[in-house]
C-alpha cells in the first residue's frame, strides 16, 4: 500500500513514523522565544531553505563552494557574508580552515553540507608533539595550579597547560601561538542560523585553552542538525554568554587517538557568573562516542532538555553534568555505560530524571527540585530503539550525491514517496530503488 507523506521529507523509522517524529524540521528550544510560554514561538527558517536541493530561494542568494585544496577561511567567510544559503560540496575534497571564522551579528543563514563535506583545521597535533608531551609527563600534571611564564611572556596558571604550550612553542617556533585559534566557526550575536549535514574536524584536543570547532556566544534561535564533531581543540561545540533558544539534534561527538587531553566535548555556560535566564538548549538524538570523557554536556544557568540521546563512550565519566543554576529534563536517553559514570551535578537548581532512561548497569539517578518542563510539544521515542535509530541516522547522513533523500531506517520492502514525488523502496540495508533505479546509501 502506498503512503503519501505531506511533511517536507521522510520520517525516521516505522516506530518514529507512528509518533510523527520528523528529521527534516527544526524543533525544541530553537523554535521558541520563551523558556516557559509555549505560545512564544519563533520561526526558524535559516536562509529560506534547509534541505537539498535548495528550493524557494532565488538563485542569487545561493552559492555552492568546493574545495581548492588550500586555506578557504576567506572564501567561506565571504560566502556566508554575501549569501543566504551556502552549500559545501565535498566532492573535491576537504575545506581547509587556517583559523576559526568569526561570524558576528549575522541573521537568516543556512549552511548545508553535501557529498561528505568536511571543514577541517589546517593545524593538528602531530605524533611528534604528542610524544614530547608524554616524555615531559604532561598527563600526570596538575590542571588547577602550578603554572609559569611562557617563552613569549604569557603567564599560565595551570601546570599541564603551561607545559603543553611551552613545549609546542619550543617545537614549532610559534611564539604568537596562532595554532590556538584552530577552530572552524565562531558565532557571536547571531540569530536564525541553520547548520546541517556538515563534518567538523579539529586538530585534536590538547590543554591549551584554545578554540572550539563550533562556538556560540550571545547567539539565538539556531538549529545545528545532523553534524559530526571530531577532535575539537578545547571543545567540540560550546554554547555560552547569553546564547539562548538553540537546538542540537542528530549530531555526533567523538575524538580520535590524536586527541591528547581535555576531551571535554560540550560546554553550556562558561562560568558560574553567567547571567541567569539564558542558555536554554535542546539536545535530541545525539551520540557521544569514542574517547569522549566529560561535558556531554556540562551546563550552567540554562534549562537543558536531554531527549533520546545515545551514550557509548568507554572513556567517559561525569557525562551529563548540571552545574550552577541549571535545570535539566532528562528523558528517553540510552546509556551503554553505568549510571555511576553517566551523571554528576554540582549546584544545579533542579534535575528531572524520567523513568524512561536506560542504563547498562545501575539505577536511575534521583531527581530533585521543581519538576522541569519545556515550552514545546515533543514525543519521546522508545528508548530501546535509540541505539539502532541513532546509530543509523546520526551525523552527516542526509542528502545523497544525487540529491535524493531516502527513508532512513524504513522497513524492508516498504514503499513511500519523497517530496519530489519519487517512488522510494528499501530492498535491503542501505539499498534503495528510486523510480526504478537502484542506489546505494553508505
Amino acid at each position: 500500500m502506498k503512503r503519501l507523506l505531506t511533511i517536507p521529507f521522510l520520517l525516521v523509522s516505522l516506530a518514529l513514523l507512528a509518533n510523527d517524529y520528523d528529521q527534516q524540521r527544526p524543533f525544541g528550544f530553537c523554535t521558541r522565544s520563551s523558556r516557559t510560554n509555549a505560545a512564544s514561538t519563533y520561526d526558524v527558517t535559516g536562509g529560506g531553505c534547509y534541505t537539498y536541493p535548495v528550493t524557494g530561494v532565488s538563485a542569487d542568494k545561493v552559492t555552492t563552494l568546493t574545495s581548492t585544496g588550500k586555506d578557504m577561511k576567506s572564501a567561506i567567510a565571504n560566502a556566508i557574508k554575501n549569501y543566504s544559503v551556502i552549500i559545501f560540496d565535498g566532492s573535491q575534497g576537504d575545506f581547509l580552515v587556517s583559523s576559526k571564522i568569526g561570524l558576528s551579528s549575522y541573521k537568516d543563514k543556512t549552511l548545508i553540507g553535501i557529498n561528505g563535506a568536511r571543514l577541517c583545521t589546517t593545524w593538528y597535533a602531530t605524533q611528534d608533539i604528542i610524544d614530547a608531551l608524554n616524555a615531559a609527563g604532561v598527563p600526570s600534571m596538575s590542571t588547577s595550579g602550578g603554572g609559569g611564564t611562557l617563552p613569549n611572556g604569557s603567564t599560565v596558571k595551570e601546570e599541564a597547560e603551561y607545559n603543553t604550550r611551552r613545549i609546542i612553542i619550543e617545537m614549532t617556533g610559534d611564539r604568537n601561538e596562532a595554532y590556538r585559534n584552530s577552530g572552524v566557526l565562531s558565532l557571536s550575536k547571531c540569530q536564525n542560523i541553520i547548520i546541517r549535514n556538515l563534518k567538523f574536524v579539529g586538530p585534536g584536543s590538547i590543554d591549551v585553552g584554545g578554540s572550539d570547532l563550533l562556538s556560540f556566544t550571545e547567539t539565538k534561535n539556531c538549529w545545528v542538525d545532523h553534524c559530526d564533531f571530531t577532535d575539537g581543540m578545547d571543545g567540540n561545540f560550546d554554547i555560552t554568554q547569553k546564547s539562548d533558544f538553540n537546538t542540537v539534534s542528530w549530531c555526533s561527538f567523538s575524538y580520535t587517538d590524536r586527541s591528547y587531553m581535555h576531551q571535554n566535548t560540550n560546554l553550556i555556560g562558561s562560568s558560574d557568573s553567567e547571567t541567569t535566564g539564558y542558555l536554554n538548549t535542546t539536545f535530541a538524538f545525539c551520540h557521544w562516542g569514542k574517547n569522549c570523557r566529560a561535558r556531554m554536556p556540562m551546563a550552567r544557568v540554562g534549562k537543558i532538555h536531554m531527549l533520546n540521546n545515545y551514550f557509548t563512550t568507554t572513556t567517559g565519566s561525569n557525562c551529563i553534568n548540571p552545574r550552577k543554576n541549571s535545570e535539566f529534563l532528562i528523558e528517553g536517553n540510552y546509556f551503554a555505560i553505568s549510571a555511576s559514570k553517566s551523571y554528576s551535578q554540582s549546584g544545579a537548581k533542579a534535575v528531572t530524571w524520567r523513568t524512561n532512561n536506560y542504563f547498562a548497569s545501575g539505577s536511575t539517578p534521583s531527581s530533585f527540585g521543581t519538576t522541569v518542563t519545556v515550552p514545546y510539544d515533543y514525543t519521546v521515542a522508545d528508548v530501546q530503539a535509540i541505539p539502532s535509530v541513532v546509530s543509523e541516522n546520526v551525523g552527516a547522513t542526509l542528502f545523497t550525491a544525487t540529491g535524493i533523500t531516502v527513508p532512513f531506517a524504513a522497513p524492508t520492502n516498504t514503499t513511500v514517496y519523497n517530496l519530489s514525488g519519487q517512488r522510494v523502496t528499501k530492498v535491503g540495508r542501505g539499498l534503495y530503488i528510486v523510480d526504478g533505479k537502484k542506489i546505494v546509501v553508505r
